[in-house]
Parts: C-alpha cells; structure tokens; sequence
C-alpha cells in the first residue's frame, strides 16, 4: 500500500504571509484527517520571529485529534524542549545537499546541521526512547544557488543522517521542483547501490514547480522500492530560500493518479477536495490541483440536478 505524509498544515501554510487562525488550521487537520489521511505534519516548534504562520505550535498540538500519526519539525534546542513539553514523539529534522542552501535557511553548513542534529536527536531519544525521527535532504536534485547536485553528494548526507543522527525515515526533497524523471531515477541507482539505510524507510518530496511531481512519483513507484510519498493538500506549500518554487505536490493530484493506476489509497477524494477551500478563499486564491477543480465541478454538478 502507498503512504502518503500530508504536509500541508505545516510545509503548506509555513510561509504563507496571510494569518490563518488557529480555528481554521485545526479544521483543516480534521477534514484531512476525516478524508483518509492518517500521517499528518502539523506544526514547527520554530521561532515566530522566523515562521510567524507557526508561533501558535504549541497552542495546536493539544488540539490535534486522536488516532493519527502526528508529527512536527524541530529545527533547534529550543523547539525541542518545547516539543517535548508537549509529549511530542515524532520529530523531523532539516538538512540539505548543498551547502550555499543550509546557509540561507538555517545559517549553517550541511556539516554544521549533522552535528547539531546528531545531540538533538540523542535529547529526543533520552526523552522518547519509542520516538521517531524523520531527516529531510532538501536540494536532492538542485539548488537555486548551487545548481544542480551530484548524486553521489545526496546519499552521502543520507548516509551520515542514517549512521550519525540514527533516523528513522529519510525524505528526499526537490525543493525548486526541478527534476525529471531520469533524475530521479539516477538517483534511485545510486541509493540501491549506496544507501546504508532501509529503502522501505524512504520517501519522496516533489514540488510541482514545473509540473514534473507526478511524473517523478511514476518514476519512484516503477522502481518497486518505495511506498512513502509526501504531498500537501491544494498544493499549499513553496520555499521562501528558493527563489521560484511552487507548490507541493497536491494530495488531490497524487491520490487521483495512484487510484488510476489500480494502487491502493484509502482516501476519500470528496472530502479530499474539500479539505483546504477554506485555507484558500483565506489566501484569496483558487484552486491549484487539476484532480481538486474536477472533483469539485463534479460535486457541484450532482449538487445541481
């Protein structure tokens, strides 16, 4: 079975200048939850000074409803005792394959985020010894100051994540949405040959900048070595580092392609596409996601005869 780790409440609303209350990114975690989706990023313990879309972690994480798997990103000690605080047992942390992008969005050197990880994550453990620890490698395929990235670069960093952070599941960003399928699939070769890690414990983060996500998706299942897979809900979601990148991946456009392919997802795309209307008119947008539009203009039809 495919899993799919919705980002949207976090990665979707990080850096979106509009406040949305905490009321309605609440609802929009219990329509995504009632739609079928049941691994959930929610928040980030980050300073509001950076994420002000945040500031309000602490005050949702004892809301969240019971029965997913939620977890949040720490991007520091101070987030961390705040996460713990809370009881908080599933973590990410966030790192990159190029140097020149670890340093515009947290002001440091890849090495520089390993180490600090790596006493993070021992904290996290001393204090969850059952929690669960996700590394993100953002830039696994370019860098909007680098250029593009060598494979090779990407696994390192995974491996170090692996054997020195000791997390549990690793994600893989195309941060600007660049990469084609042959990328990804370049990259695939080198983790089966490379990766120290478990295949079974990677995912795979696209943004559909220029419209690639799904066909990357393709190239990632054809494989046959992974079933993780993160979107967000209408395609909420870019990089304030990265200048130029779009949206996530939307859910509604990932679950309508893994149906039509016969894979199995129990998600709801009714509610689905209902899910983020309410954090979109707040945007003053419409929206994105092609699977969202049809879905809707089909309820909206059946609603009229």
């Amino acid at each position: 079975m495919i899993e799919i780790v919705e980002v949207g409440p976090r990665d979707g609303l990080q850096n979106e200048r509009t406040p949305i209350p905490l009321p309605v990114k609440l609802r929009l975690i219990h329509h995504l939850v009632e739609a079928g989706l049941n691994e959930i990023e929610a928040t980030s313990f980050v300073s509001p000074k950076w994420v002000p879309q945040l500031a309000d972690a602490a005050e949702l994480w004892p809301e969240l409803p019971t029965g997913p798997s939620f977890s949040a990103l720490v991007p520091n000690a101070r987030g961390l005792e705040t996460a713990l605080s809370l009881g908080v047992n599933r973590i990410a942390l966030f790192t990159a394959a190029s140097d020149e992008f670890t340093q515009k969005n947290i002001n440091q050197s890849v090495e520089e985020s390993l180490e600090s990880f790596a006493q993070l994550a021992n904290c996290f453990r001393e204090a969850q010894p059952n929690g669960w620890i996700r590394g993100y490698v953002s830039t696994a395929f370019e860098c909007p100051y680098a250029g593009r990235i060598d494979p090779h670069r990407v696994v390192e960093v995974a491996n170090r994540l692996v054997k020195e952070v000791r997390v549990d599941e690793i994600s893989f960003g195309d941060t600007i949405g660049a990469a084609s399928p042959s990328e990804v699939k370049k990259l695939i070769h080198h983790l089966v040959n490379d990766f120290a890690g478990d295949l079974s414990k990677v995912a795979w983060h696209f943004h559909d900048t220029r419209g690639t996500a799904i066909a990357n998706v393709a190239a990632v299942l054809e494989s046959g070595y992974f079933h993780r897979l993160d979107s967000s809900a209408g395609g909420l979601g870019g990089c304030p580092y990265a200048p130029g990148a779009g949206g996530n991946l939307a859910t509604e456009d990932l679950v309508y392609f893994l149906n039509r392919e016969g894979l199995e997802c129990p998600v709801d795309p009714d509610r689905l596409a209902q899910a983020s209307l309410e954090i979109l008119d707040l945007l003053g947008r419409p929206p994105a996601s092609r699977a969202q539009q049809a879905t809707l203009a089909l309820c909206a039809r059946a609603e009229s005869r």
